[in-house]
């Protein structure tokens, strides 16, 4: 029979359903949280992440030398790492496959003979395109098996602040805690820093983060071995010294052992490098790539161009505008001030005595100047909030930003691009939300390594953004709101490059990966676009008479090519003239028959007629070319020597900056 039992019925009926696990409430760390979502920092893939790794370590650097006014020197070193060296490195002993099957890279011998015809059949391609002069694609790899992936230990050593020795553990190993919180300009998207590259570095290899630190006139150096407990965001230490600092050195020494790939994010990263190098020529960045397989070696020196560097960022306050009712709760909290009136004046930007009693007053009867701040209900905050957001306010002032500035903005581009001709422009400070925010552009036309049609190069906070371009506020707008051919730039055919930087105390990146600026802050895209167009309205001054000046010349070189046979046709005609004369047939005026006589006498000759030709030609060119340069204020004067000084030598000195130039007046 189907039928159960009365007793195993009964068994089955008592059973009681058990507590999922899923039900249970649970509690992740920072540090977990990040572990697990490490795409928001930039950590999408073992390409991007040593991309990120790179890019975080160099902007710490050039932070900590920009803190302490320091010409930034920053050396990067990325040492590939096999298998074999990443195993002897932990200790672990390699093995020889012995179930080839089993491995996810394994394939047939028919598969492998199929792949192999398909790259004789590639080779064969490359041959003749070789030999028709086409251009010629390397032959794509193999990708690597899961297990194969590639180990890098990444270097990055300044000459900046450095770290006080008790804090370097809270710096690295505990996510959320730095330095640079409040509202001011910085270099961080996230305010993790090398601590992501720790925790990514934990999950690709298990290997600890070595730091080594001293700060300026310290007679040690601070080393430290360390990770990160994942689950309770706290640092593990495993070693820790202080070590003798014979030579003095301040700055900061990091390395940090990942998995990464070299091969498919080498572009950007060089990219990066060089981006990195147009905004900050005040900095020397030395980049290697050591590889055990010597064609792949990279070595790379950027130069300083200039010493002078732009001011360091202020903390500012808050605009009233900008603020939230969680602000100013914390606000409140955390402030010293005793009353409300203070508290307006002293914790908000653009909020004078006189103006603080006016908002107290249009409060209400609950609100006087002299009441605790501290004893506000939260009815009470909520109509602070309120009028907050209503009241209007003056805009902040930009004077807590601190743009790369025109001189280093342009000096970047010559450096490296090496344009034809190039303009920038800086725009005054405006506001959006009540976050001040300044946009700096520069346009170039020609140069070195720059492709046809435009090539957009963009800066949030003085760092390069080199990913999610298309949707960018800089691309859309060189792209489609600017009108290229009325600067009579060809933005098809012309090398164009377009630099944007913005700077603001909050940047408005849209999508996880803050990798772009959106297209829907009109304040932004309008300046944006106003600056771009300040930039071609000057370069087509330049072009207008660059091509006027092309057109002379022009007329010049036709002009002379015709001096023969002009100069041939003319004395021709003046021995005819010369024999009519002689023989009587023709009489002509003192003036020409003093010039026949000098023809029949050999004064005058072909050749004497095609040099003072060519010099008519030459005068008129001269005074065309003096009244263009007239006209762009070059000077006909001859040049003085100009003995530079070494940028390394220590001089007493007054900069005198300018928009263009710097005047230094050396003591």
């Amino acid at each position: 029979m189907d039928s159960e039992s009365p007793g195993e019925e009964n068994k089955t009926k008592s059973k009681t359903p058990r507590k999922t696990k899923e039900s249970l409430l649970k509690q992740k760390s920072p540090a977990e949280f990040f572990a697990e979502n490490k795409n928001i920092a930039g950590f999408d893939n073992p390409g991007k992440c040593l991309y990120t790794t790179v890019r975080e370590l160099v902007e710490n650097s050039l932070d900590s030398a920009e803190s302490i006014s320091e010409l930034p020197v920053v050396e990067i070193i990325i040492e590939e790492m096999g298998k074999s060296k990443f195993n002897s490195l932990i200790g672990l002993v390699d093995r020889e496959r012995i179930d080839a099957e089993l491995y996810d890279d394994y394939e047939t011998d028919k598969a492998r003979q199929k792949r192999l015809a398909k790259e004789a059949r590639a080779q064969e391609i490359q041959a003749k395109n070789a030999a028709h002069g086409k251009k010629v694609t390397a032959a794509s790899k193999g990708a690597k098996g899961r297990g194969e992936a590639s180990f890098y230990r990444v270097t990055c050593k300044d000459n900046g602040k450095g770290m006080p020795h008790d804090d370097i553990p809270n710096m690295f190993g505990r996510v959320l805690s730095g330095t640079k919180y409040g509202l001011k300009q910085t270099r961080g998207k996230f305010g993790l820093g090398a601590k992501m590259a720790l925790i990514w570095s934990k999950m690709s290899t298990g290997l600890p983060i070595e730091i080594l630190s001293s700060m300026r006139n310290q007679s040690y150096t601070s080393f430290y071995r360390l990770d990160i407990d994942i689950h309770q965001n706290i640092p593990h230490v495993h070693l820790h010294e202080k070590r003798e600092n014979k030579d003095r050195w301040h700055g900061a020494e990091i390395q940090v052992v990942i998995e990464g790939n070299w091969t498919t994010y080498r572009s950007k990263i060089l990219h990066y490098m060089r981006q990195m190098a147009v905004i900050t020529p005040y900095a020397q960045f030395l980049f290697k790539f050591v590889s055990d397989a010597p064609d792949k070696n990279v070595t790379i020196r950027f130069a300083r161009r200039t010493d002078v560097m732009p001011p360091v960022p202020l903390e500012t306050k808050h605009h009233p505008s900008s603020v939230d009712l969680l602000l100013i709760k914390r606000l409140i909290a955390e402030t010293s001030k005793q009353n409300l009136l203070q508290f307006l004046q002293h914790e908000f930007v653009n909020i004078s005595k006189s103006y603080a009693e006016r908002l107290i007053g249009e409060m209400g009867p609950d609100f006087s100047p002299k009441m605790v701040v501290k004893s506000l209900t939260s009815q009470q905050i909520v109509r602070i909030h309120q009028l907050l957001r209503q009241a209007k306010f003056d805009d902040p002032s930009g004077d807590c930003l601190s743009p790369a500035g025109e001189y280093n903005l342009r000096l970047g581009i010559i450096k490296e691009l090496h344009p034809d001709m190039v303009a920038t422009y800086s725009g005054s400070a405006q506001v959006f939300e009540g976050h001040p925010f300044i946009v700096e552009a520069g346009v170039s036309v020609g140069g070195k390594d720059v492709k046809q049609g435009l090539n957009i190069f963009r800066f949030a906070n003085r760092i390069p953004l080199l990913f999610e371009q298309g949707a960018d506020v800089v691309t859309r707008t060189a792209m489609k709101r600017i009108n290229w051919n009325s600067y009579k730039i060809n933005q098809m055919q012309d090398k164009i490059g377009v630099f944007v930087s913005v700077v603001s105390t909050k940047i408005p990146f849209k999508g996880t990966g803050k990798e772009y600026i959106g297209d829907d802050i009109t304040e932004i895209a309008s300046a944006v676009k106003y600056a771009i167009q300040q930039c071609c309205v000057q370069l087509k001054s330049k072009i207008v008479k660059k091509m006027q000046a092309r057109e002379q010349q022009e007329r010049k070189r036709n002009l002379s090519k015709y001096i023969p046979d002009a100069t041939g046709a003319v004395y021709n005609v003046l021995k005819e003239m010369t024999h009519l004369h002689a023989s009587k047939k023709s009489r002509y005026s003192d003036d020409n028959e003093e010039l026949l006589r000098k023809v029949s006498a050999g004064l005058i000759t072909k050749e004497t007629l095609s040099e003072k030709l060519a010099k008519h030609v030459e005068q008129v060119d001269f005074e065309m070319a003096l009244e263009y340069a007239t006209q762009s204020g070059v000077s006909e004067e001859p040049r003085e020597t100009i003995y530079i000084q070494s940028l390394e030598a220590e001089n007493k000195a007054i900069d005198l900056c300018a928009p263009f130039f710097v005047l230094r007046v050396f003591q």
